[in-house]
């Protein structure tokens, strides 16, 4: 009898530090180039720039995150994180910025303080905002920041490191993967113009907030696929077709073995539809 409670006990222990570990985040740093390094939590993917003064980091994410990257910064490089840049203010890019301290400038762009109300109430306002560009200078590093329109949000900022020679985008652009489910109401076909803008940077290394990293090319490609998706949604709400017909026909077979094609397809054609239809 005992040494079958020990057994049910041990059994309860291994279930429970097996769920404990399934649920614990993954997180690694890479090296992108030079001092540029990508910071993965999970799904979600944050850069910084490294300098003698100290560090940009970009979205935190969320709480425990940005605690665990600024201790990891601390340990590895022996410097503080001097500004923190939104991407924009979705909360599963910008919350958890209070974990940095009160040191910390957060930088967003100009519609962003607006954009924290309501269900992104516990987002931490930016103290800095700007409406087109800014330049941020730290221990002779150099981080562009620029507003390339409505998509995702109406408050994208884009940021271009140019002597790493690499561009951080968030949610606008993927590498080989369709756009997430029905584009949450963004900006159609705005959109496409954000992603002219980002081609029209000198820079090679394409780093998204989700998924991997790649190239100037996957940038153009990621616009394309949105420019004949536009277009046979068009072509088809034109002819008189209604979303349920536009979905069983609408197949851009080109893009087939892109991520996610099967399950969000679908879900883009209802979004652009969505879009189109306002």
């Amino acid at each position: 009898m005992i040494l079958r409670t020990i057994a049910v006990a041990m059994t309860a222990l291994f279930i429970a530090v097996t769920a404990q570990a399934q649920q614990a985040p993954q997180r690694t740093i890479t090296k992108i180039a030079g001092d540029l390094y990508r910071f993965q939590n999970n799904f979600h993917v944050a850069v910084f720039l490294v300098t003698p003064e100290g560090v940009i980091a970009t979205d935190p994410i969320d709480a425990d995150a940005a605690k665990w990257l600024q201790d990891e910064v601390a340990q590895r490089f022996g410097v503080p994180i001097k500004y923190v840049v939104y991407s924009h203010h979705h909360q599963d890019h910008a919350s958890g910025g209070q974990a940095f301290g009160d040191d910390v400038i957060f930088v967003g762009h100009s519609n962003m303080p607006k954009n924290i109300a309501g269900p992104h109430a516990g987002v931490r306002a930016p103290d800095l905002t700007f409406d087109d560009r800014m330049t941020l200078t730290l221990g002779g590093k150099t981080v562009e920041l620029i507003h390339v329109g409505a998509n995702h949000s109406d408050d994208m900022i884009a940021m271009h490191f140019p002597a790493e020679r690499a561009v951080f985008t968030v949610d606008f652009i993927s590498v080989k993967r369709l756009p997430f489910r029905n584009l949450g109401g963004a900006a159609i076909p705005d959109w496409v113009g954000s992603i002219r803008a980002i081609e029209a940077m000198d820079f090679d290394i394409l780093v998204p907030g989700h998924g991997d990293m790649g190239t100037k090319a996957d940038a153009t490609d990621h616009r394309r696929y949105f420019e004949a998706l536009i277009t046979a949604v068009r072509d088809g709400m034109k002819a008189g077709k209604s979303l349920d017909a536009l979905k069983q026909e609408i197949s851009l077979p080109q893009y087939a073995d892109w991520g996610a094609y099967k399950d969000w397809l679908p879900l883009n054609i209802e979004g652009v539809h969505a879009a189109l239809s306002n």
